[in-house]
């Protein structure tokens, strides 16, 4: 083999990543795995897929070695096949925020609602956490939830807040999360609560950014 066809293949199985990534729908359905295992069914129902076509994109991720799966009774439950495609998703988020302006205007006016809402930055909640004046509430469904969360975080799903929220203090101020900066379910669920008199505020993060940013304290 010479230096050329070395390079060749090398950039070639390189390219594999990019190309697989270049369907928005297999972008989400990363992002979807990234916050816990999910079934087929689950993954369409989230995605606003078929079946067909959420298997499809299912099995060009298995066939670049991004997700795995295994089979549980009637299911078929996919996963992530390494934790580093998260931080591909990071980085890939990041640059594209970077560079594409549209991308934080699109955020700004969905999910933080302009200045409709109060965004708490990840490293704020690092402090108001050693008080007593806030409780913090994990509105992703109960399955993310118990594969990973934001320590001192309670679980209510953003479908069940209307039966649960009697449940919270009245004199705290509530702050909620989601997956993530791209999430509406923190934004639905503030809205939700503001509506019914409660001092609500929306975390500007998820588990991960909850993650890198205590590894980046500790080095």
């Amino acid at each position: 083999m010479d230096a050329r066809t070395f390079k060749d293949a090398i950039y070639g199985d390189f390219a594999r990543m990019g190309k697989v990534l270049s369907s928005p729908k297999r972008f989400e359905l990363l992002d979807l795995l990234s916050q816990s295992p999910k079934s087929v069914e689950t993954l369409a129902r989230e995605s606003n897929m078929s079946m067909a076509n959420t298997s499809k994109h299912l099995q060009a991720l298995l066939d670049a070695r991004l997700v795995d799966y295994q089979k549980n009774k009637n299911y078929v439950i996919y996963q992530l096949a390494n934790p580093k495609v998260v931080n591909l998703l990071f980085s890939m988020k990041s640059i594209a925020e970077d560079q594409i302006s549209e991308i934080n205007h699109l955020r700004e006016d969905f999910i933080v609602r302009g200045d409709q809402l109060e965004t708490i930055e990840l490293e704020d909640w690092f402090d108001l956490k050693e008080g007593d004046s806030h409780v913090l509430i994990d509105v992703r469904p109960q399955s993310e939830f118990l594969s990973g969360h934001i320590e001192g975080a309670i679980s209510i799903p953003v479908e069940e807040l209307n039966d649960h929220f009697k449940n919270l203090p009245s004199d705290k101020e509530v702050i909620a999360y989601c997956r993530g900066p791209y999430c509406v379910y923190a934004t639905e669920a503030v809205e939700f609560l503001k509506e019914q008199g409660y001092q609500a505020a929306r975390l500007e993060a998820g588990v991960h950014e909850w993650k890198q940013y205590q590894a980046n304290q500790n080095h």
